[in-house]
């Protein structure tokens, strides 16, 4: 029995539902009945996980408060997909809960499921049941009707894992897709596969996977020596690129005459130093009479033994590496409005950069980007306002965390293709105001239909149609157009559903495994269906699908 849980439990049972999603993570894609290869949920949550785990492996937080806000920044920077969004969007309601709690018991974590809840529902623009987000609400409401008369936090975690997965059950009956391919929903098992893992943990069943780490002797007692003892204070480490064609043995003599602990390596272009001295500057300006600085770093040992000496954490040049890191440059507003687009494919970016994109954020199917990918192209956007196009119906609200983690303005236009992307980017007009310029780019996202040619990633019985694994599959506008052996076929089934409001333009797309001839034969193709049609080929580059085709 258990009825208080400590910042240690808490993270290991974190890092144990880490661990439970990369191993269960392809039988949670399995879930995925859509027959195109998309990222799928189950890759999306280990990696969003995963960020939370790494985290806290680095931090090792103490509080619960401090471990549930380490992981909830983690997993907010590192969602990737909609599951991942809203499995950060739940951690971030539990975060708010426990904020200021060295532990908590079972009403606490019940109040904290609740809340997450609460935080993945106001976010979710029209929350869908037979979800990740049913599951999640029926276990939170388990555990808060389990502590009315319980305060073990083992009993409520099994109260809501039962009632997780009888919802999880229900979510085949709720959902009409789920229902034709006879499965749960892939998010919901995902959820139960985490509430197990935790419960494991905090019943000893489940250990989480250390990281690798090199043995040392015991931990080191800064005490045992006064600072007084360090006969030199900076640790200097500098790169030199050599201009000048000779032997370093006066360097060499120099550096020993003002500190120790020398060590030079070098090969025919550059040459680093190790040095302890009083005076840094005086072996860095010597150090260049063979060579151009490239560059150095420089630690003050004594203020880091009197810190570790009084038990505080010692400043290092690393660290300050760390944070730099963790927080991208933010480039200084030099025009109203910027663009960063989500794209696949060299000449898919080169494509947006020419149109006016200030930055491209590599992703798309099958590599669905995390807010923090798009965050760093905002903040080196320099404007005041970025519109963000994801481009990625699963790619959307990765964008839209972005708005509260950054002092720049965030427009997040719901492009759910590229065809769609470059369309509303056509439209932009840098001197129109903000709500107009909205309105047109949205106009012109709206007026253009997307075909996607790809690969059917599994057998499947979807919609009505036969799908077989590797045969050519075609969606119009996210709906199935059907499996096809040989692609003209397919070309030929497209034009058919176009044929109600027959196209002025065609732009074929052509990916990475597509030639030059093949997509022009493909567009030469639909030129026969539409001979009054402007027809032309692109070449984008992308990876999983063969064409993308824009009808305007």
């Amino acid at each position: 029995m258990k009825e208080t849980i400590t910042g240690a439990a808490f993270t290991e049972m974190l890092l144990c539902a880490s661990d439970a999603l990369e191993k269960n993570k392809q039988s949670i894609n399995e879930l995925n009945v859509f027959p195109v290869p998309d990222g799928d949920t189950g890759t999306n949550m280990s990696l969003t996980m995963g960020a939370a785990a790494a985290e806290l492996r680095k931090k090792r937080p103490q509080t619960v408060s401090a471990v549930a806000d380490t992981a909830a920044s983690a997993l907010l920077r590192g969602a990737r997909g909609n599951s991942g969004v809203i499995l950060s969007l739940l951690f971030r309601g539990i975060s708010k809960a426990l904020k200021g709690l060295d532990t908590f018991d079972a009403s606490d974590l019940a109040y904290a499921m609740g809340e997450g809840v609460e935080a993945a529902y106001k976010a979710v623009m029209k929350p869908a049941e037979g979800t990740v987000l049913t599951v999640s609400r029926l276990a939170a409401a388990a555990a808060e009707e389990f502590v009315k008369a319980g305060t073990d936090v083992e009993l409520l975690l099994v109260c809501a894992i039962e009632a997780a997965k009888d919802a999880l059950a229900e979510t085949v009956e709720q959902n009409p897709v789920l229902k034709r391919a006879g499965v749960v929903d892939a998010g919901g098992k995902g959820y139960v596969i985490i509430l197990e893992a935790m419960l494991a943990s905090l019943q000893g069943r489940a250990v989480a996977a250390e990281a690798p780490v090199q043995a040392t002797a015991g931990k080191a007692d800064f005490t045992a020596f006064e600072t007084e003892e360090i006969t030199f204070a900076f640790d200097t480490v500098f790169i030199v690129r050599k201009t000048v064609d000779k032997p370093l043995e006066g360097l060499r003599a120099y550096l020993n005459s003002i500190g120790d602990s020398l060590v030079i390596g070098e090969d025919d272009e550059a040459f680093k130093v190790h040095v302890h001295t009083d005076t840094p500057g005086d072996a860095l300006n010597e150090a260049q009479k063979y060579g151009t600085l490239e560059v150095c770093k420089i630690e003050n040992m004594r203020i880091q033994h009197d810190d570790l000496a009084a038990g505080r954490t010692a400043i290092t040049a690393d660290a300050l590496d760390e944070e730099d890191e963790a927080a991208p440059a933010v480039a200084a507003p030099e025009k109203k409005y910027g663009i960063v687009a989500v794209s696949a494919g060299a000449g898919m970016e080169a494509l947006f950069r020419e149109l006016g994109a200030d930055g491209v954020v590599t992703g798309g199917q099958t590599m669905n980007p995390s807010p923090e990918d798009i965050l760093k192209e905002i903040q080196r956007t320099p404007a005041e306002t970025v519109f963000v196009l994801p481009n990625n119906k699963n790619i959307i609200m990765a964008a839209e965390q972005c708005a509260p983690l950054t002092e720049k303005k965030v427009v997040v236009l719901p492009t759910k293709t590229v065809p769609q992307g470059i369309s509303a980017l056509l439209a932009f007009d840098p001197e129109a105001e903000e709500d107009a310029l909205v309105a047109a780019m949205e106009e012109m996202r709206t007026a253009v239909r997307t075909a996607q040619v790809t690969y059917a990633a599994r057998d499947s019985d979807f919609d009505g149609y036969e799908i077989h694994a590797g045969e050519y599959l075609g969606l119009l506008d996210g709906g199935l157009i059907g499996s096809f052996p040989q692609v003209e076929p397919l070309l030929s089934a497209l034009a058919d559903k176009l044929q109600d409001t027959p196209p002025e333009l065609l732009t074929v797309y052509y990916g990475e495994d597509v030639t030059e001839a093949d997509a022009q034969a493909a567009a030469d193709c639909l030129s026969a269906h539409f001979p009054d049609s402007e027809v032309s080929v692109i070449n984008g580059g992308q990876p999983v699908y063969y064409y993308l085709i824009a009808a305007e």
